[in-house]
């Protein structure tokens, strides 16, 4: 009771002290909690979707200017390739360093990381004069992309629970919205300016551009902690393998569908130089393959949602050998562009479902290191894609060979998916009605 009193006494010396209790957001007490599937959390994603978008440009510029390069230093057509490879590595590495910096610092430490490689990496390579130089200006451009694809994702997926699928999907599109965009401005770029200026013109951009984008992210964070991981949802699926057995058979899977899938991507631009049609028309192929890479990307995280990661990754699978295929029987400009436009609706979710399913799988403890192990994969098999190609080509003369090696690849890729999807459907019968969702 004088408890009580002395509590009372108090609220009526000092009345404004009870009203700041049960007031909310005055300066400098800690904002409300952070709600999944919130609008806070699409904008966030809206965000994230820019930053990729722009962050991503590296991925595609190289591809635009491997003719231009290979001509002004005079070298072969796999060692220009290189650059490509370099830049892959870079960003399958990077992905890793950068996820376990997010697991622990969160992502806009990671960020601010990847805008200082950016810049420094494209004004090196635009100031390059030896072949060897640029190569390795590629191999920092590709750590200075890394923090935009993997840890994004994988922050991305503790901001949505309902549509988590969805919104990974959206996030990893970024890179192929940098695909349509950046290609045919790269390509008139080289051709008013010359490739030179325009990397270095890339390199202000994405500071410029990216610093303000992750400054209004930071803002719309607040001064939230990284996700407490311990109150996330657990595991959907249940495969009986440990976490590593997982990540080696994903990353595996992974790398042989990237080999497959970096083929047309890698070097349509220069098939169609080959073949007559020039570089512009290989730009807009490749453009127009990202674009509609954008929207199975999308299309891929609403059925994950519906159905899960593993069979989305083996409908995406299928397809994309199905569209290989035909890059071996047609190569009329008219027959290119639409084999382009339905390549890229059948790849472009193949990716992402192995993020979907590390976070349906895994701890969520471990989802940006995880995500970005598996990312490293993918990213090798298209930098070793990019470069095999480069080498068949330079030993038969055409690519007709470079297809077929990746069919073969990506026949491996759908076979331990397959296996995988078989052992989540044994598994959920052991462990009764409803367990896979």
């Amino acid at each position: 009771m004088p408890n009580i009193a002395a509590a009372c006494l108090t609220a009526k010396r000092s009345p404004n002290m009870v009203r700041a209790v049960h007031a909310p957001n005055h300066p400098g007490q800690r904002p409300a909690s952070f709600t999944p599937d919130s609008r806070q959390a699409w904008v966030r994603l809206l965000l994230a979707l820019l930053i990729g978008s722009i962050g991503g440009v590296g991925m595609w510029a190289v591809v635009v200017v491997i003719p231009v390069v290979q001509a002004e230093f005079a070298a072969t057509r796999g060692a220009v390739s290189l650059a490509f490879t370099l830049m892959m590595f870079g960003f399958g590495l990077g992905g890793v360093i950068a996820g376990k910096i997010t697991d622990k610092f969160g992502i806009v430490p990671a960020m601010g990381i990847s805008i200082a490689f950016l810049g420094v990496a494209n004004t090196l390579a635009g100031l390059s004069t030896q072949l060897w130089q640029f190569v390795a200006a590629y191999f920092l451009i590709g750590l200075g992309t890394s923090a935009t694809f993997a840890p994004l994702m994988a922050e991305a997926s503790h901001w949505f629970e309902r549509y988590r699928g969805l919104a990974v999907t959206i996030v990893a599109s970024g890179n192929y919205v940098a695909g349509t965009m950046w290609p045919p401005l790269i390509s008139t770029g080289m051709e008013k300016i010359g490739w030179r200026t325009t990397h270095i013109g890339i390199a202000v951009v994405c500071v410029v551009l990216m610093s303000i984008l992750v400054l209004v992210l930071r803002v719309q964070m607040g001064v939230d902690k990284v996700r407490n991981h311990a109150n996330a949802p657990p595991p959907r699926v249940d495969l009986r393998l440990s976490t590593n057995t997982l990540t080696a058979l994903l990353s595996i899977a992974s790398i042989s569908c990237c080999v497959a899938m970096a083929m047309p991507q890698v070097h349509i631009v220069a098939y169609c130089g080959d073949l007559g049609y020039g570089v512009a028309r290989g730009a807009e192929m490749l453009s127009l393959m990202m674009a509609c890479g954008i929207v199975s990307r999308i299309g891929s995280g609403y059925l994950a949602d519906k159905i899960g990661g593993i069979p989305t990754l083996l409908i995406g699978a299928l397809a994309q050998g199905f569209a290989l295929v035909f890059y071996l029987f047609f190569d009329s400009l008219t027959s290119l562009y639409l084999i382009s436009a339905m390549f890229g609706l059948f790849q472009g979710g193949i990716v992402p479902s192995y993020a979907i399913i590390v976070r349906e799988a895994m701890p969520a403890s471990e989802a940006a290191t995880r995500v970005g192990i598996v990312i490293f994969a993918s990213v090798f098999g298209m930098s070793f894609g990019g470069w095999v190609s480069g080498i068949i080509f330079d030993a038969t003369g055409s690519y007709a060979a470079a297809f077929a090696n990746g069919v073969a690849w990506n026949a491996l890729n759908i076979g331990i998916v397959v296996t995988l999807l078989i052992r989540s459907r044994m598994n959920s019968v052991k462990a009764g009605p409803g367990f896979a969702t």
